[in-house]
């Protein structure tokens, strides 16, 4: 008994080394491609829910793990995502992140009948359907990509036969059941009461640390004038009063923080 114990523990203690270790450092740049500064870049660790901000010349330090999905989200640029490979620990990512395009509004010109019947009924003739369905596909080609990437798995026409197929996955159902439980439990999103958002931003202010905004010279007034604008903008009381996630409402807090430094002057 003592020595199955023990074996035991060797196992636990390898398996918690494994995975401490095969964490690693990622480096590299993001850019346009061009010479204009598009500095600072938020950058998601979706796997481990890590977020840093890329540095003055666009470079950047995070931690991430083999096939770890990085994602890199700046205002004004389609949001572009990684899957890390093993070569990506010895070498330096570049991250390359294309401009939105500028919708330039459409100018209708009325059509003049010209007088041949034929001529004009096949211009004025156009299904609304067709329309409405030229217009979606459209908006739909120029979307960026919203699909998780795929992972690096071989194609089950090369594999070989899988034996489990046609047992149950017990582990898969009990999963399953779990999800549905949390779906049923996660609390209803309602407005706040104003003494339910003054209680929320002192939890906020107690748990995260807001020492990003301290390096560009913001001090507690302008660091609480900015949580009030990121409350108003993100409605962080009411998405999260209830269901408290630090990462997740600090990840939603820089990003709000990229909106707010393009309008109003920082460590004044």
């Amino acid at each position: 008994m003592k020595t199955y114990i023990q074996q035991s523990l060797c196992t636990a203690v390898f398996l918690i080394s494994g995975t401490v270790f095969s964490q690693q450092k990622i480096t590299g740049i993001v850019t346009d491609n061009s010479n204009i500064n598009i500095n600072p870049v938020l950058i998601i660790n979706v796997s481990r829910h890590q977020t840093v901000f890329s540095d003055a010349s666009g470079k950047f330090v995070i931690d991430a793990a083999e096939n770890d999905e990085i994602r890199f989200v700046k205002e004004g640029y389609y949001r572009s995502d990684r899957k890390i490979l093993k070569e990506n620990f010895s070498t330096s990512l570049l991250i390359i992140l294309k401009k939105t395009e500028i919708e330039i509004p459409e100018v209708k010109i009325a059509y003049r009948p010209t007088g041949n019947l034929e001529r004009d009924s096949k211009h004025l003739n156009e299904s609304r359907k067709i329309s409405g369905l030229k217009s979606d596909l459209e908006v739909y080609m120029k979307s960026p990509l919203n699909e998780p990437l795929p992972d690096n798995a071989i194609s089950k026409t090369f594999t070989g036969h899988d034996f489990n197929a046609g047992q149950v996955d017990v582990m898969g159902v009990l999963s399953a059941a779990a999800g549905l439980f949390k779906k049923a439990t996660k609390p209803k999103i309602t407005k706040p009461t104003y003494n339910e958002t003054q209680i929320f931003m002192a939890r906020i202010r107690k748990e995260i640390n807001f020492d990003f905004l301290r390096k560009y010279g913001m001090g507690e007034d302008e660091i609480d004038a900015f949580l009030m604008y990121a409350d108003d903008t993100r409605q962080l009381a009411k998405k999260y009063r209830k269901d408290f996630k630090r990462y997740v409402v600090e990840a939603d807090i820089k990003e709000a923080f990229i909106e707010y430094r393009k309008t109003n002057k920082i460590g004044m």
